[in-house]
């Protein structure tokens, strides 16, 4: 085993390019003036005070730098995973307490345990369970639920913690009368603001310019004497390395949102770490490595009072159009973090909240994809409901009640799937040897005696009775006249042992109704299985052909021996008798 694949910096570092460096620095800074803003704002998401955002945009950063595989994945807070730790966490702890805090870094060090573990043993792929309409379905209601949640802070008003919609919007319309006018228009300002930078050019850091001018504004008209909340005193200094409190009964509280936010951060991150990496053929991402260097990452951070941190969508993309070639970019934007950390947190004292809550909203609101339930409504109506069934979970049961949902929707889809496969009764083409299926070429030849069919999935105990079923109806339907049955098997990849005993059987009923069956173009591991469960005798080694047009001229050619031999015996009656 190569060191490079257990600490992938060896693999960039000794390769490093002078050329590298400009756009390493650029992207490390711009994605590091992004991180102040989004980290503190996510931190309030999370239910934990702004200082902790920044908390969790050092030492996370620096680890995955040294173990991920994505040279542009920007790891750090962002507004899914920090809604989940809201969501968990506030079940058992006041949001902002001591309390809330030891359980929230706790569940840092819990999550990055699991996506190790997750990762060790080479469990990526469990995320291919979870299908895009779900995927989809579940992000845009979280992103409206974390976008409404801060209405609280555009609106200047008190509302509780509930993350089910309908809760939401109720306090929020009970209280429509105590808003804050002037809180309210700072918070429509800047998000004005930053969407109007963003049109301009994506990598302008629009956030840090709404938080820049939202304390100059309330420096400057003495705002906060006027009601408009502002972050207030945030500490200085560097976070204090501490254990977190790993505890059985916390580890058992935590749990539901632990697997949440390991499927979630998993997800995210490798999604938006594969699509940019399609642009760089330099590196290949490794799914299982990408497990192990989150986690490392956020045990690593629970240790220097770090909540669960991710890969994000927004600060990845900006981080690739930045110029980032390497992890070098990350752990410039660390340093920038751990700078600003030791110089700079008295300025932030002015921040209205409300201007914290338009830089979540506008992150956030971009991740409602409504083009792909209307693609859905018109491609595949199942798909569609699926989507529809986790959005309204998500939105009216909470996030991870709606995530939970959503991956036992995917699962039953899959197990419903394979289950109740495709067959095929395929027919030819005339004037040629192919053959299709039936229903889709009406000009394709039938034939009486003969059932040629194709079943596009592997046979296996969960859909061996639905095969059968199958068959049965098709022998039925085709009467006395059927004489034959042929088994494409090229979409058959493989063949348990409850497969081998049903096909045993069908071989058996066929026969005993003077019926023949062939096969063609079985594949190696299914011939395997079939010679393992002394099938290939029973059917007869003749009986097996490359294709579909070789078994059709092996029955064809049984019926002209088996007619000579008829008449053979015809003659030789009306001879014996005269």
């Amino acid at each position: 085993m190569k060191w490079s694949s257990i600490l992938p910096v060896l693999s960039w570092v000794p390769n490093y390019k002078k050329s590298d460096l400009q756009g390493d620095f650029s992207a490390g800074l711009t994605v590091g003036v992004m991180l102040i803003p989004q980290g503190m704002a996510y931190a309030m998401l999370a239910g934990l005070p702004p200082i902790y955002g920044l908390y969790a945009a050092t030492i996370p950063l620096i680890i995955y730098a040294l173990f991920g595989t994505s040279r542009q994945l920007a790891v750090g807070p962002v507004a899914m995973v920090s809604l989940l730790t809201a969501s968990g966490v506030g079940l058992l702890a006041e949001p902002g307490s001591v309390d809330f805090i030891t359980l929230a870094i706790a569940l840092s060090l819990f999550t990055g345990l699991s996506q190790f573990l997750v990762g060790v043993f080479r469990l990526g792929f469990l995320v291919n369970f979870l299908s895009y309409p779900v995927i989809s379905g579940f992000t845009s209601a979280a992103a409206l639920i974390i976008g409404l949640s801060q209405l609280k802070h555009l609106l200047g008003i008190k509302m509780g913690g509930s993350q089910k919609i309908y809760v939401v919007l109720g306090e929020a319309f009970s209280q429509i009368n105590n808003i804050h006018w002037l809180t309210l228009l700072i918070g429509l300002g800047g998000m004005a603001l930053i969407m109007g930078v963003k049109r301009i050019h994506k990598s302008i850091p629009g956030s840090l310019l709404a938080v820049i001018v939202g304390i100059l504004v309330v420096m400057i008209f003495h705002l906060e004497g006027a009601g408009v909340k502002v972050l207030g005193d945030v500490p200085q200094g560097l976070p204090k390395f501490a254990l977190p409190q790993f505890t059985w009964t916390n580890f058992q509280a935590l749990l539901p949102t632990t697997l949440a936010i390991t499927l979630v951060s998993f997800m995210e991150s490798i999604a938006v770490a594969t699509a940019i990496q399609s642009k760089h053929k330099t590196y290949k991402v490794d799914p299982n490595q990408e497990l192990i260097a989150l986690g490392i990452s956020k045990i690593a951070g629970s240790f220097f009072q770090s909540f669960p941190v991710s890969g994000g969508f927004s600060r990845t993309a900006v981080n690739d159009q930045a110029g980032a070639r390497t992890q070098l970019a990350a752990i410039i934007s660390a340093i920038l973090i751990v700078l600003t950390l030791l110089f700079l947190t008295p300025l932030f004292h002015d921040v209205p909240n409300a201007i914290l809550a338009s830089v979540i909203m506008v992150a956030v609101f971009g991740l409602i994809d409504v083009k792909e339930p209307v693609h859905l409504w018109h491609a595949n109506r199942t798909d569609f409901w699926m989507l529809i069934v986790t959005f309204t979970a998500t939105l009216m049961l909470g996030i991870i009640q709606g995530i939970g949902i959503g991956v036992l929707l995917s699962l039953v889809m899959v197990i419903y799937r394979t289950t109740r496969p495709h067959i095929a009764v395929l027919g030819r083409v005339p004037g040629t040897s192919v053959y299709r299926n039936v229903d889709r070429f009406p000009e394709i030849q039938k034939r009486a005696d003969l059932l040629i069919i194709r079943f596009d999935a592997q046979l296996y105990f969960a859909n061996i009775n639905y095969f059968r079923q199958c068959l049965e109806d098709l022998v039925v339907d085709k009467g006395a006249s059927l004489r034959a049955v042929i088994i494409n098997a090229e979409s058959i990849n493989n063949m348990d042992s409850s497969a081998v005993h049903a096909v045993e059987e069908v071989v058996a009923d066929l026969r005993a109704r003077n019926i023949d069956l062939y096969f063609s173009s079985v594949k190696g591991p299914v011939r395997d299985a079939m010679a393992k469960g002394k099938l290939l005798g029973k059917i007869g080694d003749d009986h097996f052909f490359m294709v579909v047009q070789d078994a059709v001229n092996a029955y064809e050619h049984h019926q002209d021996k088996s007619q000579l031999a008829e008449d053979d015996q015809r003659a030789y009656t009306m001879q014996t008798n005269t």
